[in-house]
């Protein structure tokens, strides 16, 4: 089976789709608009040397400050609180702040006041550096009069391990 394919001209195929979408609220008896051609209009040249662009847009490096709060509250808000996470405070409540940080970067007000956040920048700080230059973990070295005893299998699945207290919770 063959399938051929027309050229669509401007008077067939899609320009139905270029109409206005509203042209059923225009009356009736209206005269249509008239087609209007855009002509390029040639750019003048400017007298003055080039410009440097504008600032791109630069991101925002600013610190997002986060109180940590001591709220003393009465045992029917504390349960809602451990249950949902949050309570709603009263009005006129005084709340203590414990530390003013940064949510990003976790550093103290103190320590990077007019600086910017270093977790907008790179957040490496937060993992404990780079990974790639980072110490790895000593193990531990056992004494010298110590002696390594091999143990038994430990059954980390199924239900051996279930039954012995190995997957689940101590009571």
């Amino acid at each position: 089976m063959t399938t051929a394919i027309a050229p669509l001209s401007s008077k067939t195929g899609r320009a139905h789709l270029q109409e206005s979408l509203c042209s059923w609220l225009a009356p009736e008896d209206a005269p249509p608009a008239p087609e209007t051609k855009t002509v390029e209009e040639p750019t003048p040249e400017p007298d003055s040397p080039a410009e440097a662009p504008a600032d791109e847009a630069k991101p925002d490096l600013s610190h997002v400050w986060v109180v940590a709060a001591e709220i003393e509250v009465a045992p029917k808000v504390a349960k809602v609180a451990d249950y949902r996470g949050s309570f709603k405070a009263t009005e006129g409540l005084r709340i203590d702040a414990l530390e003013v940080y940064c949510k990003g970067c976790r550093r103290p007000y103190d320590e990077v006041t007019g600086q910017d956040c270093a977790a907008k920048i790179d957040n490496r700080h937060l993992i404990g550096g780079d990974q790639s230059t980072r110490a790895k973990r000593k193990i531990p070295v056992p004494p010298r009069n110590a002696r390594v005893v091999p143990g038994g299998r430990i059954q980390r699945r199924g239900i051996e391990a279930y039954v012995g207290g190995v997957s689940r919770p101590p009571r």
